[in-house]
């Protein structure tokens, strides 16, 4: 929450100061459909907002279109002299911003912050209409052209009204703080880092800045005025060193905060926070200052059930709790960057992140995932910059995706996968680029890092064959610094005693075959050597009206979080080495056809684990880490199992369907 209480104060009261205000402008807007007849059928909302609710879960029609939202703001009068700039944190897609009718700028792109200055265009003392016409439809020139995902259309994230002096730290800068800090070298004894700064000023040809660096227990470890020139479009540079540092890792997240501040009365001051540590890569490695970490990441995507992609910070919290509990370090933003709140979290807690450019291939015939045209291409990497230069402060992102299963079809694919490469290379040059691919070719040599997405055992081939495809690989490719990706969808509303046939129906998808899935492969993969991650698609489900029911179904977790799956203790067993887990599986399977079973579970207790059926103790052998089965157990009617390690313990019921006839 962001100066409600005193937005209302000075709108009402014409209260100002001389330093920068930030008010969030979250409510009383009114919103109607552009095929509309009238403004009279608006709707009163507050932010975040979609309008594809209806679609959730194939419930209703996913809509495409055009839609206005409008708000009044009143300007006090005393704020003339000064600067307004309205920053919208995430529009899906398209949106055109206008106040008091003037068209005050376009955003082409749904999941990146903008800004723009409206001041020539403001009436002072007076109420002012702000509009915002926004477009979900696809576009050839818009990234991306082809996707999975729910494009659901609206404001859904906040806006902010910002009010600052002539001379300010810009809010325009890509939809930056307009304030970014560079690390240049980066020791255990000693940190070189440089703030670089993006004035603006109206009348202003030079000015007074002070820096003041403070360490993670808030004391000032470097201060600084410089009085410099301000030149458009270029940053003032403020370097700065900093003697035994704290550096962040996954351990120790350990942050500092920049401040700058303008004048000597400190007319604008820009606060950013951050953290500093050196990233190195090898073929079958990540380092954070110089410690290998095995990454275990999950895929993330942009929604859940009943809201859709107006995600709130509770929202967040409530993802980044399952992600903990898993015992995941490491997060992918699949397709685009998700709100700054998220990456906050990642660097209080120590997650790595990999953010995607939306630059991705679904798997439709139907789609065309890249146009040669010089709009497409500027647009690319117009949200390539916007997603680097917002997310460059966060030490928990630690590489930037260029591409996703694109293929190697069309005029110039490759180098304009170079371009975006060498793009971010330069405005970034201390974290790796990153792809996920599933095809062969030149173009899996252009990034940093390579993430292999295998569907082995599922749409082609048997889950072992992962095994032989990792020895080729190993043969032929070990030069290339790869990680591997994997997951398939598994309904928990669909459980059957059927063995899994040759040619699947995509509508049918038990939560058996996913669980046998993940097994396989992490029997294959665990503690592999190769790779220096896996990723797991996907932590949640996620909305696609492209489904038959409306719903990805390749989670660990449902779309509404309320169910784990049994894939999700299989990768807690392995990965949270804090909280030990006794699991069996295949608990919503209660009632089955054979006589004869098996019972498997998961742990990763410390003490040897004890399998009870019907009072009577089982064998039971290891079949994987963390993965055990019993020997066969004839059971009739209700049957009662339970497993005990130490203090855990973990119980079920099954039923025999023959038994009741």
């Amino acid at each position: 929450m962001k100066r409600y209480i005193l937005l209302i104060i000075t709108l009402l009261w014409g209260f100002t100061t001389n330093a920068r205000e930030t008010y969030t402008i979250n409510d009383n807007w009114r919103f109607f459909y552009k095929l509309e007849t009238s403004s009279d059928y608006a709707r009163n909302i507050s932010l975040p907002h979609t309008w594809n609710l209806d679609a959730l879960g194939g419930q209703g029609k996913y809509l495409q279109t055009v839609a206005n939202y409008q708000r009044n703001l009143a300007i006090p009068a005393n704020w003339e002299g000064k600067r307004l700039f309205v920053k919208f944190h995430g529009v899906q897609s398209v949106a055109d911003v206008f106040i008091n009718g003037h068209h005050v700028g376009e955003h082409r792109g749904g999941w990146t912050a903008f800004t723009f200055e409206i001041t020539k265009h403001v009436k002072f003392g007076e109420n002012n209409s702000l509009l915002v016409v926004v477009n979900n439809a696809y576009q050839n020139d818009i990234l991306p052209t082809s996707s999975e995902i729910n494009l659901y259309g609206g404001i859904y994230r906040e806006v902010e009204l910002i009010v600052t002096e002539q001379t300010t730290i810009s809010p325009t800068y890509f939809g930056s703080d307009g304030v970014l800090i560079r690390q240049d070298e980066i020791t255990n004894t000693s940190v070189s880092a440089t703030a670089l700064v993006w004035v603006t000023a109206t009348l202003d040809k030079a000015c007074d800045l002070e820096i003041v660096v403070r360490s993670p227990e808030g004391n000032a470890v470097h201060t600084r005025y410089v009085k410099s020139k301000i030149e458009e479009g270029k940053p003032i540079e403020l370097p700065f060193t900093i003697d035994e540092p704290l550096l962040w890792s996954c351990d120790e997240p350990n942050l500092y905060t920049v401040s700058i501040g303008i004048g000597p009365r400190q007319e604008d001051v820009v606060t950013v926070t951050t953290g500093f540590r050196k990233i190195e890569y090898t073929p079958n490695s990540l380092k954070i200052n110089g410690e290998k970490i095995p990454v275990h990441g999950v895929t993330l995507y942009h929604d859940r059930a009943a809201i859709g992609s107006a995600i709130n910070t509770r929202h967040y919290d409530e993802d980044m709790a399952h992600i903990n509990d898993i015992g995941a370090n490491a997060i992918r933003s699949a397709t685009a960057p998700h709100s700054q709140y998220l990456y906050d979290c990642c660097d209080q807690m120590g997650k790595l992140v990999w953010i995607d450019t939306p630059f991705t291939r679904a798997p439709y015939l139907s789609d065309v995932f890249y146009y040669a045209t010089d709009k497409f291409k500027q647009n690319g990497l117009q949200q390539l910059k916007e997603v680097i230069i917002q997310n460059y402060n966060h030490p928990s992102v630690v590489m930037w995706g260029i591409y996703s299963l694109i293929w190697l079809r069309g005029d110039n694919v490759l180098d304009y996968v170079k371009e975006l490469n060498n793009t971010a290379k330069q405005l970034d040059s201390s974290r790796p680029t990153v792809a996920c691919s599933n095809q062969d070719g030149e173009i899996n040599f252009v990034p940093d890092l390579i993430v292999w997405q295998q569907n082995l055992g599922w749409e082609r081939g048997s889950i072992d064959d992962i095994k032989h495809w990792r020895e080729n690989l190993q043969k032929q490719w070990s030069n290339l610094r790869s990680a591997v990706a994997y997951g398939e969808g598994g309904s928990i509303d669909q459980q059957t005693d059927e063995e899994k046939p040759a040619n699947v129906d995509p509508r049918w998808m038990p939560e058996r075959w996913q669980t046998e899935f993940h097994e396989g492969y992490t029997r294959h993969l665990a503690n592999d050597s190769l790779f220096w991650g896996t990723w797991i698609n996907n932590m949640f489900e996620f909305g696609s009206v492209r489904h038959t029911d409306g719903i990805s179904h390749t989670g660990l977790v449902s779309f509404d979080r309320k169910d784990e799956k049994d894939s999700y203790y299989l990768y807690r067993a392995l990965w949270n080495k804090k909280r030990p887990t006794l699991y069996i599986t295949e608990k919503r399977r209660n009632m089955r056809q054979d006589s004869v079973q098996q019972v498997k579970f998961y742990s990763s207790a410390k003490e040897k684990p004890v399998l009870i059926v019907n009072k009577d103790t089982i064998k039971y052998k290891k079949s994987a880490p963390c993965q055990y089965i019993s020997e066969p157990v004839v059971m009739h009617g209700r049957s009662s199992i339970v497993v005990t390690a130490g203090k855990l313990r973990d119980q079920h019921n099954i039923t025999i369907g023959n038994a009741l006839k």
